[in-house]
Formats: structure tokens, sequence, C-alpha cells
């Protein structure tokens, strides 16, 4: 039984906490990045740069000097796939080999590991599909969810182990809620723009058939409701003098403005490829600043000090 235990212990290696918390912001940079690189696949026409999935090409599962730059950025892409998800791995690895593990981590974990492989997945069907629209939507929005996923692992690395406790009224956390869910809504509506414009990723690949222009002013309807909702929520955190809240709000308010103007003036320049890559890597702010507003409507405190504070703590939440 000793030698049992030895042995465990001998393959078990500590990870410090910073260096989890370190592996699992790169592995949200790791994600954002192979948005905004799917991106520039599919605006430098590159999206059938390999014609075929899992391989390249029917004979090889690389880009061959025949197919040219196209190939060369598709199965470049592809290779990013790898190394983010050997960064998710890693992350994986070091939440095992942590001595007190939160509580929560490694299901997250898991689920950016996996979520990458089935992001990859929906990719390939985007080819053998011959860069569907609807598809191709579909898989930037997989990507989102790895992304929020992998933004609440980050975040649970730094938090203790004690119950969720709220920092802001019932009424404000709601309001919080429901700004993820439009900002969420404003990027599945983004696909269908996206869908109907010029880019396609190569030059036989379909469009969705919607109108261009009415896909648009429903897109920027809801950006104008996304932004109104996060001002609301600035002055209301401000008015609670929920300090944390406010900036986060208004992080999140200056990246929708900015992300704001890149689409209108994409929109109006007849949708240069420089601004669409810049729009597509604003998608992917805008979704981590509605999460960060999200997490900060509530708190963890270390399991001892949330055992002690108990009796005070249920008549302060009936108050509110």
């Amino acid at each position: 039984m000793r030698r049992i235990r030895s042995v465990k212990a001998s393959v078990r290696f500590p990870v410090s906490p910073t260096l989890l918390r370190r592996l699992a912001y790169t592995s949200i940079i790791a994600n954002v990045a192979i948005v905004v690189t799917g991106g520039a696949v599919r605006l430098t026409a590159s999206g059938l740069g390999c014609p075929t999935w899992p391989r390249c090409t029917d004979e090889s599962y690389h880009a061959t000097a025949e197919m040219g730059v196209h190939g060369v950025i598709e199965f470049g892409n592809r290779l990013l796939t790898f190394a983010v998800g050997v960064i998710a791995l890693a992350v994986v690895l070091a939440v095992l080999a942590q001595r007190t593990r939160p509580r929560g981590l490694l299901p997250l974990s898991i689920g950016v590991l996996f979520g990458i492989p089935a992001q990859a997945v929906i990719g390939g069907i985007t080819v053998l599909t011959n860069l569907n629209p609807w598809v191709v939507g579909l898989h930037f929005l997989a990507s989102m969810v790895v992304i929020a996923a992998a933004y609440a692992l980050w975040r649970r690395t730094g938090e203790p182990d004690g119950p969720v406790t709220p920092t802001v009224p019932a009424p404000l956390r709601a309001l919080a809620l429901l700004t993820t869910v439009v900002s969420a809504a404003v990027l599945v509506v983004g696909t269908w723009v996206t869908g109907s414009g010029p880019h396609a990723g190569d030059q036989g690949a379909a469009r969705n058939g919607l109108d261009p222009q009415a896909i648009s002013q429903v897109h920027a309807d809801g950006v104008f409701l996304l932004i109104g909702l996060s001002v609301a929520l600035l002055f209301a955190f401000r008015a609670v003098g929920a300090a944390p809240a406010a900036r986060a709000a208004g992080v999140l308010v200056a990246v929708e403005l900015g992300q704001g103007l890149i689409g209108f003036v994409q929109y109006f320049t007849h949708l240069p490829a420089v601004l669409v890559a810049a729009h597509m890597l604003g998608s992917c702010l805008v979704l981590l600043a509605s999460l960060a507003v999200l997490w900060s409507t509530r708190e963890r405190r270390p399991l001892a000090a949330s055992t002690q504070l108990a009796p005070t703590a249920e008549p302060v939440t009936a108050a509110v």
C-alpha cells in the first residue's frame, strides 16, 4: 500500500495556482486568436484551400506546393487548432495536479478541451458542405461558446471555494444577465449578416439569401439595444456604490462603442477585409466584456469566512 501511494505521489507534479491561472488566461487568448485566423481564412478566400476534411487533399493531410497560398492559409489554421488543443490539455493536467482543487474547475477545463475538437469537426463540416453560410456561422458561434467556457475557467481559478454571494441587488443582477443574453443574440445575428455579405470564403460558396441591408439593420438595432442596456448598468452600478461592477460596465460600453464604430465604417466602406477582421476580434472582446460584467455582480468568499458570516448574510439578502 505504501509503495502504491509513493508511485502516485511520484507522478503527481504540483502546479502552483499562479501557473494554472496563467495557463487558463493563455487558453482564452489562444481561442480568440483562432477566431481571428479563421476569419483570415474566409477573408482571403481560402476557405476551400484544403478542399476536404480531415485530410487537406484526398492523398495528403497537409497542404502541397500546388495548392498555393490558399492551401497554406487554410492548413495553417488547422495546425493552430492543435496548438490551442495542447494549451487546453495543459490546463486540464494543471488542474489535476492541484493539491486542493476548487469545485467545478475540472469540468470546466474538460469542457474547454473537448470543445476544441468539437469546434474543429464543425469546421470540417463547413468544408464538406462547400462553406454553407449557416454552418460557417455555427462554426463561429461554437468558438464563442469555447471562449465563454475558457473565461469561466480563468475566473474560477482566482476564486476561493466558498458559496456565491451577490454584490448588487437582484434587479441589477437580472439586468446584467439580460445584457449578456442580448450580447449573445447580437453575435448570432452578426453571423447572419456575414452569411449574406460578400466574404464567402470561396468564390463558389453560396450565400444565405437574406437581404444584406435588412439584416444589417436588425443587427444594428440589436447593437443599439445592447449599448442602451450597458449604459443603464453603468449608471445603476454607480448609484448603488458597486465600484467593481461599474468599472466592468464602463469597459463593456467602451468596447461596444469601438465595435459599433468599426461596424458602421465597414458597412459604409463596402466591407474591407481588414475591418471585417477587426470586427471579428471585437466580437470576442464584447463577449468577454459582457461576461466580466456578469461576474462582477457576484463573488465567492473564502469558505471559512462565508461560514462565519452566514448568520448575518440571510437578513441582508432578504432586505435586498
